[in-house]
């Protein structure tokens, strides 16, 4: 008798086992279907552009040694429309343009791979940006409402990033002649650059009047309008530096 009643527990058990896995099965073919997933590569030269215009999403770059430009991305439900274009050395992603008159759409994430000395020229409404690697005449990042934007081991001669709110960091070369620009509303600008840099600063925090040098303070360095802007000289200033953060800090970290 007490046989029977555990062979009837047991079974009991497994019927449960089995309905939970079909649910996890279920739900787990529901999560793939409400993605579609893009991939194309393209062949390039060392010196192609990169112009992206997201609506929401993420957005990461990797520059890598290849001749080629890999374009992977995750669309989310209601998939957006996607067609890049190769125009005379330019790979053009536009998603604004490419479901205009539509209504909402869902999130692209992107994952992108290009010759580390392309061009990068990158804007999303919102949705985080990660670019590295990248060693050419121009990187720009923008988001025009929130999002962080990461730029690691830079080696362009012209930077630009831009966002709301979020956070920004900088980790790479001041270049000399180079120009470089970081503006927020609302995070932390942290610039992570090699002590031997040379360039002529301005740098603005209105609100927070946080701003940090750390060993890049000098004498040439002048806290001007109370604390709310560092203009000044490191080096002999080759290169310009312009940050300015509206309601947030400013930070200087030696690489």
């Amino acid at each position: 008798m007490w046989f029977g009643s555990k062979i009837a527990t047991l079974a009991i058990a497994a019927a449960k086992t089995t309905v939970l896995l079909s649910v996890v099965f279920f739900f787990a073919l529901q999560d793939a279907a409400a993605q579609k997933r893009f991939s194309k590569t393209y062949p390039a030269s060392q010196n192609v552009r990169l112009q992206l215009l997201n609506r929401s999403g993420s957005v990461t770059v990797e520059g890598w040694t290849r001749n080629e430009v890999q374009i992977i991305a995750n669309l989310e439900k209601p998939v957006a429309t996607l067609e890049p274009q190769n125009l005379s050395g330019t790979i053009v992603i536009n998603l604004v343009r490419d479901n205009q008159g539509r209504g909402e759409v869902g999130s692209v994430n992107f994952l992108i791979r290009i010759p580390y000395t392309a061009m990068v020229d990158i804007e999303t409404m919102m949705g985080n940006l990660s670019i590295t690697s990248i060693r050419s005449g121009l990187v720009r990042a923008k988001i025009t409402s929130e999002g962080d934007i990461t730029l690691t081991n830079i080696g362009s001669n012209a930077v630009s990033a831009e966002n709301i709110t979020g956070d920004i960091f900088f980790d790479g070369e001041i270049q000399g002649g180079g120009n470089y620009r970081f503006s927020s509303n609302r995070g932390n600008i942290n610039i992570r650059i090699p002590f031997e840099s040379s360039f002529r600063l301005v740098a603005t925090a209105p609100s927070s009047r946080n701003i940090s040098l750390g060993s890049f303070s000098n004498s040439s360095m002048n806290y001007v309008g109370n604390g709310r802007r560092v203009v000044g000289r490191f080096g002999d200033g080759s290169a310009t530096v312009s940050v300015t953060n509206q309601q947030g800090s400013i930070a200087f970290l030696r690489r």
